[in-house]
């Protein structure tokens, strides 16, 4: 993820986070990045001061003009919006698919390599199941022809 300071013609200052610069480039080709105080689409860079770490290691911060679109919780209108809103509803998503596979199927953690080879070779009745596997095992359980899926993560997952 990068954060760039934005500027719009009408020289409103503002903040976004892009998954890339190229990403960045894309929206705003596409006129997807607008600025949240007035609507224009005439978008560009503004100069930003760089993060500079002092003796005690810490960053002492930039100058950077923060408005209520750099905030998560705020909704801005516009494509930008529209864009936001869209990874919440994935996101929503996800987590509804993943808390009704956690819901409705037994975790057998570290051993699920073994388990889903024994339900596909009819060793053992076949249940829904999900567990831990190596990249390795899972490989190996797909080369198999044993179908497999990783639970999405979401980004709340790690903290």
């Amino acid at each position: 993820m990068i954060r760039y300071a934005l500027r719009c013609d009408r020289d409103h200052d503002f903040e976004s986070w892009f998954q890339s610069s190229s990403a960045y480039d894309s929206q705003v080709k596409r006129k997807l990045v607008t600025c949240p105080i007035c609507g224009s689409a005439k978008v560009e860079k503004a100069i930003m001061a760089p993060r500079i770490v002092g003796k005690k290691g810490r960053a002492s911060p930039s100058p950077v003009p923060v408005t209520p679109a750099a905030t998560p919780d705020a909704a801005p209108s516009g494509p930008t919006s529209l864009l936001m809103a869209q990874e919440r509803e994935l996101r929503a998503k996800l987590k509804e698919l993943r808390d009704h596979i956690v819901k409705n199927a037994d975790n057998v953690g570290e051993r699920f390599a073994n388990e889903a080879r024994a339900m596909h070779y009819g060793d053992k009745e076949h249940r829904p199941i999900y567990g831990e596997a190596s990249p390795e095992e899972a490989k190996s359980l797909i080369d198999e022809g044993i179908e497999v899926s990783p639970l999405p993560t979401l980004p709340e997952d790690r903290n």
